[in-house]
C-alpha cells in the first residue's frame, strides 16, 4: 500500500474566509415577542379568524359570529382567540355575555418592521 502525505491548509488565517459569528443579531425580549408572534400564525385557523376580524365593519368581531366561518366550536375558537390576543395581534373586550376581539392597531405592520430589522445585516 502505497501512502502520499498531503499538506494541511493553513490554519493561521481562519478569520479570512470568514468573519467572526455574530453573538446575538436580535435582543432576547424581541426574539420572544416574535417568535410568540409567529407561533400564533402559524396555524390556519388563527391566519382565518385574524383576517376575519380585520374585515369586519368597524373592525371588531364577536366570537359568537366567528365559529361558523371556520367550522369549530365556540370553545375551540376562543382558544385560538386567546392565543391571538396573548401574541399582542388582537384585542378583547367582554360585553355582556359575549366576547368581541378587534386588531390592534399597527400590530401587523410592526411585526413586519421587528422582522425585517432582525434580518437585515
Amino acid at each position: 500500500m502505497t501512502t502520499t502525505d498531503l499538506p494541511l491548509a493553513p490554519t493561521a488565517d481562519v478569520a479570512g474566509c470568514c468573519g467572526p459569528a455574530v453573538t446575538q443579531a436580535v435582543d432576547p425580549d424581541t426574539a420572544r415577542d416574535l417568535a410568540r408572534a409567529f407561533k400564533a400564525l402559524a396555524d390556519p385557523t388563527r391566519v382565518q379568524l385574524l383576517a376575519i376580524v380585520a374585515s369586519q365593519s368597524g373592525g371588531e368581531a364577536c366570537v359568537c359570529d366567528l365559529t361558523e366561518p371556520v367550522g369549530l366550536s365556540q370553545p375551540t375558537v376562543s382558544h385560538h382567540l386567546k392565543i391571538l390576543v396573548d401574541a399582542g395581534l388582537l384585542t378583547r373586550e367582554q360585553r355582556g355575555r359575549w366576547a368581541y376581539y378587534s386588531l390592534v392597531p399597527s400590530a401587523l405592520t410592526q411585526l413586519g418592521a421587528a422582522l425585517a430589522e432582525t434580518t437585515s445585516s
